[in-house]
């Protein structure tokens, strides 16, 4: 399974919010959003601290995608 964070990037837009603002309010090491834009793996800590500063549940900022079958 893949993960997806288009959800989180959107919700960013609709709250004019700027990723700099998000890792800034959320306490994330800049490496940590690095992970985040490349749509990989991050702790469920890091999940918990953008959902708290964004005041969302984690199905409202990631999602999981089916792998792609040849």
């Amino acid at each position: 399974m893949a993960i997806s964070y288009n959800k989180l990037w959107k919700l960013l837009v609709d709250k004019k919010m700027s990723k700099a603002d998000l890792r800034k309010a959320a306490g994330i090491a800049p490496n940590t959003m690095t992970r985040l834009r490349r749509d990989e793996e991050v702790t469920l800590a890091v999940l918990h601290k953008i959902c708290s500063t964004l005041d969302v549940d984690i199905g409202d900022i990631m999602s999981f995608l089916p792998d792609e079958e040849e």
